[in-house]
């Protein structure tokens, strides 16, 4: 059976469309943006979504503007058979007539009310969350504001980055927004309103938050690392115009570093922070690869 048109862009979306292809509710149109200049060559290349469509032989419609009438009639006719269209990571703005004619549940990996917005899962790590998880919601126009169809909870690891847990969530994703849509195209949905008194807004990562500031307490930064490992990046202001790259660190004593500066401690670089300080267990180089902490330090000393 068609689960009606799919609506996604992301590495993420195109993991949840991969398992919705295969849990027989396998959708008739994949839609997501065009080509985009992407990678170190600045070529145009497919959204992830889009090779998955195509690796996957679902058709394929790559939308600059999915309200526009001619797109909105494709999305319509693809979910006219379960009455239901799904979305997940897209990236375009979903606007009226296209939202009350089609209605579409909408993956999002947090526990709403908390964290709605564009990085869930970045801010819950760099928040220190002990769990997070997936919904599933109808879309309505407020912020991720829509009623809950399912939910299903995940813990995150004390020293887990968004490398292993988005994997994860996307998974659970997948898995849930089949059952949902199955359930939804029997009317055997049961929706949970959000309480928006509860509400957090996971804003965008800006720029500025990849650069690790010392004059914040270690166990911060740690978080942060994660949470932006290894998709977007942290790095350390070394000085002169020069970063370096942080991978990976963890949280010990100070043992009298002063924040902000570099040390070595049994082999490692240590960075002193206002509470505590980062052993810098895993670190990139500008224009190098990634490598331990230790090979760095005997390869360049400290600053």
């Amino acid at each position: 059976m068609s689960s009606g048109a799919f609506l996604g862009t992301s590495e993420f979306a195109a993991t949840v469309l991969e398992l919705l292809a295969g849990s027989g509710q396998r959708p008739s149109l994949a839609v997501t943006l065009p080509d985009r200049r992407r990678g170190r060559g600045r070529r145009e290349r497919p959204s992830p979504v889009a090779v998955k469509a195509e690796e996957l032989g679902i058709e394929l419609l790559k939308s600059g503007d999915v309200n526009g009438e001619e797109d909105r009639a494709r999305i319509a006719a693809a979910s006219a058979e379960t009455g239901w269209a799904s979305i997940c990571a897209f990236g375009q703005l979903i606007k009226e007539p296209l939202l009350g004619d089609v209605p579409m549940l909408n993956v999002h990996p947090s526990l709403l009310p908390r964290w709605r917005g564009a990085a869930p899962v970045e801010r819950a790590i760099m928040a220190g969350d002990a769990e997070t998880g997936v919904c599933v919601m109808r879309l309505v126009a407020g912020l991720d504001s829509g009623p809950v169809a399912a939910v299903e909870r995940t813990p995150i690891g004390p020293e887990e980055d968004y490398g292993s847990l988005a994997p994860r969530l996307a998974e659970i994703g997948g898995r849930l927004l089949a059952g949902t849509l199955a359930a939804a195209a029997a009317g055997a949905v049961e929706w949970v309103e959000q309480d928006d008194d509860a509400a957090t807004y996971a804003e965008k990562i800006e720029s500025a938050e990849r650069r690790l500031d010392p004059a914040r307490p270690a166990r911060e930064l740690h978080d942060r690392v994660r949470a932006l490992n290894p998709h977007i990046g942290a790095w350390l202001d070394l000085g002169g115009d020069r970063r370096l790259g942080v991978k990976r660190v963890a949280p010990i004593e100070a043992d009298g570093i002063d924040p902000g500066a570099l040390a070595e401690r049994d082999g490692m670089p240590v960075l002193g922070c206002a509470d505590g300080a980062l052993r810098l267990e895993r670190v990139q180089p500008p224009g190098g690869k990634p490598m331990g902490g230790a090979d760095w330090l005997r390869g360049h000393g400290l600053p």
